[in-house]
């Protein structure tokens, strides 16, 4: 039998009680955030509508569950396809999530991927490919699988419980979807993220509409637009990662999530805190900035801004055409990848980080749904997937063939943003909605809340990044992170006053 005792760890206490086992085994201020993070499970009831259910025909084995105590663990089982998620593994998945979030047996979900490679490098598009080649009928199920997808990726966007997301290995397109909207995104040294979609003639998905309009600056224009990878610790950088610990100490905080136990009163927030807490828990030291430095920092960072914060696609082509100095081989590089990519996809893309930070988390979902059926009769998306897929890595032939070949008038992205005559709004499995994620605070410090930082009183920049890392509790990284955003848009008084730069003015 396990034994009880009131919790002594100074780091938890006193906001919990853990289970001793004899073996091992700041956000927006909205009505519906202010209920997401005050309300418990014994308070709220799931509000599931709508019900998603396995088919006779699934795979038996794609996805595995477990419990262990308080902990409830989600395992994509498809190794050697790199946990690539398919309809089978969705109707599998959403279902389970209901019932836990019903369960007040269960405390803490955890998403994680098979074997050492991904947690999901993304959707079947294959399969999806090969749907669309049939003709209407077949690109009408391929558009059945994104709403399909979109409805497990908003309930996990939404989920009232603790939700955790292991992004330990490739994390891209379909993975993403089932990571980046989690309180908890831990990456690893072999975490590689991405949105690699207008490489294959589509578009950023799986909620990417919410999350990459609303990272500082041009970044999440430069990442939909160009697919660029990040890497190990600069996921955690960048802010996609709430958290960065070596792989090899996941195993142990997964037996350490399980041995958690939440009061019955304890709000979201304060569980979400307690959580926090015990993942540092496992912190290791991210690694030395000499051997992985800042990638998205400095020079580049404010190349990004330059080129990429521009109105047109156009206007970032001659952006990047002007880089000089330091930047210029970056500027031509980029230049070089924006050309291989699908033309009607980068413009996508471009009209879509525009326009999609206004658009709630419901939105988001509705209104990929809309674009992704587009696209399943767009010829890029079949021509992008077989080519890039083939072993021959041939080029793809995209129409219109290059980004020279659309002119300003043309509005290429326009009709994917336009619903068809006979449409209906994607209907999701739960009414949840809010316009800032609920539980922000828990991430890394945004340029934002910097900048917010430097403007409300007169301090110097130690003094800003000591209170970072105060406000933290010391979490790893978090020095860093302040001091790369300060050396960047800040300047220092005589008297040692840091002053954001004013770069409107």
């Amino acid at each position: 039998m396990p034994l009880t005792a009131k919790i002594l760890d100074p780091r938890v206490a006193p906001r919990a009680q853990v289970r001793l086992h004899s073996t091992p085994q700041t956000p927006s201020l909205s009505l519906a955030n202010l209920v997401w993070l005050t309300g418990t499970p014994a308070q709220m009831s799931t509000g599931v509508k709508r019900s998603i259910k396995p088919l006779a025909g699934d795979e038996p084995e794609d996805v595995l569950f477990n419990s262990s105590y308080g902990l409830r663990t989600i395992e994509l089982n498809r190794p050697k396809k790199l946990n690539s998620l398919n309809a089978s593994m969705i109707r599998k998945i959403a279902p389970r999530l209901v019932e836990w979030e019903k369960s007040d047996l269960a405390n803490v979900v955890v998403m994680k991927g098979a074997g050492d490679r991904a947690l999901c490098a993304g959707g079947d598009v294959k399969a999806l490919s090969d749907l669309n080649k049939t003709g209407e009928e077949g690109s009408k199920e391929s558009t059945d699988y994104f709403a399909l997808e979109y409805k497990l990726d908003h309930y996990i966007a939404t989920y009232r419980k603790p939700y955790i997301a292991f992004m330990d290995g490739i994390t891209m397109g379909g993975g993403v979807g089932l990571s980046i909207h989690a309180p908890f995104r831990i990456a690893t040294e072999r975490t590689v993220f991405a949105m690699p979609e207008t490489t294959i003639g589509f578009f950023p998905d799986v909620g990417a509409s919410f999350f990459l309009p609303r990272m500082p600056g041009a970044v999440g224009t430069y990442l939909a637009l160009t697919s660029e990878r990040l890497t190990g610790a600069n996921v955690f950088y960048s802010g996609v990662a709430t958290h960065y610990l070596h792989s090899t100490s996941l195993p142990k905080l997964e037996s350490r999530l399980a041995e958690l136990r939440f009061r019955d009163f304890d709000d979201m927030k304060k569980r979400l805190e307690i959580i926090e807490m015990t993942i540092e828990e496992y912190a290791t030291g991210l690694p030395p900035l000499d051997r992985e430095p800042i990638l998205i920092a400095g020079e580049l960072r404010n190349a990004i801004d330059r080129c990429f914060n521009q109105p047109t696609v156009n206007g970032i082509i001659e952006a990047l055409q002007n880089e000089t100095g330091a930047t210029k081989e970056w500027a031509d590089k980029t230049l070089a990848t924006l050309q291989k990519r699908s033309p009607t996809a980068v413009h996508v893309a471009h009209k879509q980080m525009q326009v999609a930070r206004e658009w709630s988390i419901m939105e988001t979902f509705r209104k990929e749904h809309q674009i992704a059926a587009h696209f399943m009769r767009h010829p890029d998306f079949v021509e992008g997937v077989d080519k890039q897929l083939s072993k021959e890595r041939q080029t793809p032939q995209w129409k219109p063939a290059s980004l020279q070949d659309i002119q300003p008038g043309d509005n290429v992205a326009d009709p994917f943003f336009e619903a068809g005559a006979d449409a209906q709004p994607l209907k999701l499995l739960v009414d949840r909605n809010y316009h800032a994620y609920p539980h922000s605070y828990v991430g890394v410090p945004s340029e934002l809340d910097v900048r917010d930082a430097v403007l409300k009183a007169t301090r110097s920049r130690k003094q800003i990044v000591e209170d970072f890392v105060q406000k933290k509790k010391g979490r790893q990284g978090i020095k860093t992170i302040v001091e790369e955003v300060l050396a960047r848009k800040t300047y220092e008084t005589a008297d040692g006053v840091a002053v954001w730069i004013d770069e409107s003015a």
